[in-house]
């Protein structure tokens, strides 16, 4: 720390042990420190650690460091002090996903939408940002997750906040719902995590179908619009992907000719999107499959309530949690579906595990298990681990294989063929103790078991392989410190506050 900050720091810490009328000797005690290094605090003289700095404020409760949810404004960081073993029972929250694509798709309704347990996490907090900029009430019902969602008569596009829109790749996602709208309209580019480059040529390939054209200029999406609905189509997407699959079926939902999809995604996230347009009268043919037929209605007026299903991504940053601390713990409402590739893949490297009877989702359609983990020793797969479209290993869930192989026996080779740049934050394991080469922008090759050790870590911008550094925290003895997490609060609701109810220690707080 500078001298300057040291001078402000020790300035504060006197002023609130005046006001709780303490002296220097009383929190000397209470710090388990000599009166002398307070008198160096309080006057600048002595270098603070950020766990010092915690101690301090927890002995004079005042928030030198604001402890909390974290905000877009004041980077949020975390103190973890690894070496702990988990137990107990953690229930999975709503998909991230699945509340990305519901929200967009409410701007198809002209009446209220309401949205049950939906996850409470920053990714939302964005597009609610862009909504309420553009006319769209919204309102968090008392003591619940549920939003309720009531469009104007008319949206303001011409008020939209551009910064939200900035930090999320949502907002590409607008194009299908307001195409049938609004004859021509802007949307700044896209922002989200930084996984390299990422072409939004499928999602404007697609969407031609249905009258949009789109030109790049100035930061912005420039979109015209011409009278193409109505009419029978089909369209082959040149990528599987989860995105443009619901671009295009947000698109299709207001057409009333007969909308053919093929190579569509039946991802989870997907899914659940056609359960909703299904809701507002759409009818939709192939749900889960490759090939979607919508047929859509001019226009959409009804009050309706959802429930988007948990998020299979989240269940497996939980099993990978009890891995790396060798834990039992009970993963409650996990959408088998979408982790039986997984799970597989873990039983080929020796995890134990067991799973409860199945039992339905709030949405009346996914299939959901409680899956309780056993320890014990793992292996490192003959093969390599790469993702595919589902029902192949989820490209989300590739990550947290880096981690598992760090804890298993042998040589794993993790192949991340979809994003440029997301194999190269997997290296940040190394800062833990792991033991990971990079064998070019897609692979890595990790070898374990590890020693995990404490270490200050800047947080990969990159959801999540921010988990993963997290998480292979949660397995290092001491103290460790995670920098700027704002990227997982992108993707999880709380996580802090659930890994420690089933026995870790991890504290967030704030620079001054």
């Amino acid at each position: 720390m500078s001298d300057d900050y040291l001078n402000r720091i020790g300035l504060l810490i006197r002023d609130a042990r005046v006001k709780r009328g303490m002296s220097q000797s009383e929190l000397a005690g209470v710090l388990e420190t000599s009166q002398g290094a307070v008198t160096r605090v309080e006057s600048g003289k002595q270098n603070l650690t950020l766990d010092s700095l915690a101690k301090i404020s927890e002995a004079l409760d005042t928030e030198f460091l604001s402890f909390g949810k974290s905000g877009v404004d004041g980077a949020v960081h975390l103190r973890i002090e690894g070496g702990r073993q988990l137990s107990g029972a953690i229930d999975v929250k709503t998909s991230k996903n699945a509340a990305v694509a519901l929200l967009c798709a409410s701007l198809l309704n002209k009446g209220t939408t309401t949205l049950r347990s939906l996850a409470r996490i920053e990714e939302v907090n964005r597009i609610l940002e862009v909504l309420h900029s553009i006319g769209v009430q919204t309102q968090w019902l008392p003591d619940s997750n549920d939003l309720r969602i009531t469009p104007p008569a008319r949206l303001d596009l011409a008020s939209m906040d551009e910064a939200a829109p900035r930090r999320t790749r949502t907002v590409i996602m607008f194009l299908g719902p307001l195409l049938h709208d609004m004859p021509q309209f802007r949307l700044p580019y896209a922002g989200g995590c930084d996984l390299g480059t990422r072409t939004v040529e499928p999602h404007l390939a697609s969407l031609k179908h249905f009258g949009l054209d789109v030109e790049a200029t100035q930061g912005f999406y420039e979109a015209r619009v011409s009278d193409a609905v109505g009419t029978d189509k089909t369209i082959v997407l040149t990528e599987r992907g989860d995105t443009v699959t619901e671009n295009a079926l947000m698109a299709a939902a207001r057409d009333t000719g007969t909308t053919t999809i093929r190579n569509a995604s039946p991802n989870y996230m997907v899914q659940d999107l056609c359960f909703f347009l299904e809701k507002l009268g759409v009818s939709i043919e192939g749900i889960g499959t490759t090939t979607l037929r919508v047929r859509g209605v001019a226009e959409i007026d009804v009050d309706v309530e959802y429930s988007p299903s948990e998020d299979p991504i989240e269940a497996m940053s939980l099993i990978a949690a009890a891995v790396v601390t060798g834990s039992e713990i009970t993963i409650r409402r996990s959408p088998i579906e979408f982790l039986e590739i997984e799970l597989a893949t873990l039983e080929q490297m020796g995890m134990r595990y067991t799973l409860s009877p199945e039992y339905t989702a709030a949405n009346g359609r996914t299939r959901l298990v409680d899956i309780t983990t056993h320890p014990g020793p793992l292996k490192a797969p003959i093969d390599k681990i790469h993702p595919l479209p589902f029902p192949g290993l989820n490209i989300d869930n590739l990550p947290f294989f880096a981690l598992i192989a760090a804890c298993a026996e042998g040589t794993t080779t993790i192949h991340d063929w979809v994003y440029e740049n997301r194999a190269i934050y997997l290296t940040e394991l190394t800062k833990i103790g792991g033991h990971v080469t990079l064998l070019d922008p897609h692979r890595v090759q990790i070898t374990g078991p590890t020693r995990w050790r404490a270490n200050e870590v800047a947080c990969p911008p990159a959801l999540r392989p921010g988990v993963v550094v997290l998480l292979a925290m949660l397995a290092a003895p001491g103290v460790s410190f995670l920098r700027n997490v704002y990227v997982i609060n992108r993707g999880y609701e709380d996580l802090a506050e659930r890994l420690n109810a089933l026995g870790a220690d991890v504290r967030p707080f704030r620079d001054i």
